[in-house]
């Protein structure tokens, strides 16, 4: 049985692309067909792709991976914050710092500054500090966490990563392929799959298919951690995406009723 229906996946949005003037050549084997100029990515690929993504990171947290959930666009800071929060990992879903993977001791020396300032912030430190002073130091402690709060108890580089839009986080995707850290990511139509461990391929601007997708990955971890009957059942409930992508209902599993349904959208 698969990971995530068709269905699940067509109501997430996840079949819409970009808009066919923005595609990368190498995404042509994951694309369906074209309508209206929208590439619609092919979610029979899709399904059995996020299988082979759920069962790697499912595997690799069997084995004690530690994994870092990437994705500082808007559409995905929560979905990436609370889906890594729940698998016990770890996360970036604000600005990519240069330097986060192959800087890391670096970011450790701004991390022991994150933990000193909080420290500070209740043993009594800033009560007795001019209000001035503890007024800079709370905006350097509100920084520090706004951009390392996700890695703060990152014990070691990661294992494993998983990036929502790889194009965006090209920086994050290069720091990685230094490094040898493998990547699953969701990849849409304007993206170079080449780059990509793992690939995913969806919709990566509607909020409800990052968060469908995300959750999934974080579901995989839970599930090789703790094992099957732990894993977190919920309803998928995802927030209606603002976005012109993504919330057309779906009528049953076929492809053709997909192309169907995406009539007079847009990206």
């Amino acid at each position: 049985m698969a990971v995530i229906s068709m269905k699940q996946l067509l109501e997430a949005g996840v079949h819409f692309g970009h808009q066919t003037r923005r595609w990368n050549p190498k995404m042509k084997q994951y694309i369906f067909t074209e309508r209206n100029g929208i590439y619609i990515i092919d979610l029979q690929k899709t399904v059995k792709l996020i299988d082979a993504a759920y069962n790697y990171m499912k595997d690799e947290a069997a084995k004690g991976a530690v994994v870092l959930f990437v994705g500082t666009k808007k559409q995905a800071q929560d979905s990436i914050e609370e889906e890594a929060t729940r698998a016990g990992q770890y996360y970036v879903n604000h600005r990519w710092l240069g330097g986060t993977l192959t800087n890391w001791e670096t970011i450790q020396t701004r991390i022991k500054r994150l933990k000193d300032l909080k420290k500070m912030a209740t043993d009594g430190t800033f009560d007795v500090l001019p209000k001035k002073e503890v007024s800079l130091l709370k905006k350097s402690q509100d920084k520090l966490e706004r951009f390392l709060g996700g890695i703060e108890d990152m014990p070691k580089l990661p294992d494993v990563m998983f990036i929502v839009d790889p194009r965006k986080e090209q920086i994050a995707v290069h720091e990685a392929q230094k490094l040898n850290i493998p990547i699953v990511a969701m990849v849409d139509t304007n993206t170079d799959p080449d780059e990509i461990d793992v690939v995913i391929p969806s919709n990566d601007d509607a909020i409800r298919a990052v968060r469908l997708i995300t959750s999934k990955m974080a579901d995989a971890i839970v599930e090789g951690r703790q094992g099957e009957d732990q894993v977190n059942e919920k309803t998928f409930e995802g927030k209606k995406s603002a976005d012109k992508k993504g919330d057309k209902p779906a009528s049953d599993n076929s492809m053709e009723d997909i192309v169907n349904a995406v009539e007079g959208d847009n990206k």
